[in-house]
């Protein structure tokens, strides 16, 4: 506010009207004007020119860093907003259908063809309970269709359409992207909650200690920590470069992002052409719209490649793909937001987490039924 009224002080002085009459000479279309009387003289020196031009620097050196920071301001509030109203649809699919919805649904079969599994995400499954009413429906109608061919009514591929409340205002990297020329997948910012590491055992049929799994069907007698104390969606960023699909049989949780690298897997960088994480949300594998909270929000897991370096996310293996080998991730939530994360928990409220938040407490926050009493 007081920048405000100096800069009103400094437009109406004398100085700033003679500046805007050395227009005249400097550009022949500016208006004529007459240079303010001065009782001692009638012209203004080269020392007040720059002056002047000095304080208007400085006024726009204060000014830009301030709008800056209220438009990133802004856009985290914005953001909060879409975590709020997917927390609020997951609590009306539960009060519709008594459970919360599964981060993908299996049948158990094949393994190889998509077709016989549509492993539609927790996210698509909870389009009907936002604004996507139309999209909703259809999802709704073709819930045994696999994504990879379900369609609006006029023909467009469902899992092409940008859907704005899945992105936040920060991300950049927003594009869609294409096959043949059309659109076929559409990226996404907000993850549902797998839990501390395990994500869900093929051959036992059991689900990690998260809010969501395959094949859940978990109600609010499942969350004995609270629904409160229970992490729903965090921030995740889009085009994600990953490992997937090593299929190891059994590996504990890393201790630091530094072992995340020697695990293997077959690596998809951040290429759009190439396919990478966080770039599929009606696709319900963990790399594509979950996350785990084996690592705090933040962490950067840098592998080197020949392609370059790269800030990194791990699946054991893809959910469907494996009558065997567990699905065990490291899928770290991440932000364009100054050193905070976005959160939604069960109960529909949203906070932030930061970067430097106790490992454990993350952890506690991302299980339904640890036991902790914080």
């Amino acid at each position: 506010m007081r920048l405000v009224l100096i800069f009103t002080k400094f437009i109406h002085s004398r100085f700033f009207r003679n500046l805007r009459c050395l227009l005249v000479f400097i550009a022949p279309a500016a208006p004529t004007c007459r240079v303010a009387p001065s009782a001692s003289r009638k012209a203004f020196s080269l020392v007040e020119l720059l002056v002047v031009i000095a304080i208007i620097a400085v006024l726009l050196g204060l000014l830009i860093p301030a709008v800056q920071s209220a438009r990133e301001s802004a856009r985290r509030v914005s953001c909060m907003n879409n975590l709020r109203q997917l927390a609020l649809a997951n609590l009306v699919h539960e009060s519709t259908y008594r459970r919360f919805p599964a981060s993908l649904q299996w049948s158990g079969g094949s393994t190889t063809d998509d077709s016989a599994n549509a492993v539609w995400s927790a996210q698509a499954r909870l389009m009907p309970f936002l604004e996507e009413l139309a999209i909703g429906a259809e999802i709704q109608r073709q819930l045994s269709v696999p994504y990879s061919s379900a369609t609006l009514s006029n023909g467009e591929l469902i899992a092409g359409l940008r859907i704005p409340a899945l992105l936040c205002p920060s991300e950049s990297q927003t594009q869609i992207r294409m096959k043949n020329g059309a659109p076929y997948h559409a990226p996404l910012n907000y993850a549902v909650n797998l839990g501390t590491w395990l994500v869900f055992d093929p051959a036992t049929r059991t689900g990690g200690d998260g809010a969501f799994y395959p094949n859940s069907r978990l109600g609010t007698g499942q969350f004995a920590d609270g629904l409160s104390k229970t992490i729903a969606l965090a921030e995740v960023k889009t085009y994600t470069p990953y490992f997937r699909n090593a299929g190891r049989s059994n590996v504990p949780p890393p201790a630091t992002p530094a072992e995340i690298c020697g695990l293997g897997g077959d690596f998809k960088n951040d290429l759009p052409t190439l396919g990478s994480g966080h770039t599929e949300w009606v696709d319900g594998r963990g790399h594509q719209t979950g996350f785990t909270t084996t690592f705090p929000p933040q962490t950067q897991v840098s592998c080197s490649r020949a392609s370059g370096d790269y800030d990194v996310d791990w699946t054991n293996q893809q959910e469907a793909k494996s009558l065997t080998a567990p699905t065990v991730a490291a899928v770290t939530a991440r932000s364009h937001h100054t050193d905070v994360v976005n959160y939604a928990v069960m109960d529909g409220s949203v906070q932030e987490a930061s970067g430097s938040i106790d490992p454990a407490v993350w952890r506690a926050l991302s299980t339904r039924a640890g036991g902790e009493t914080n």
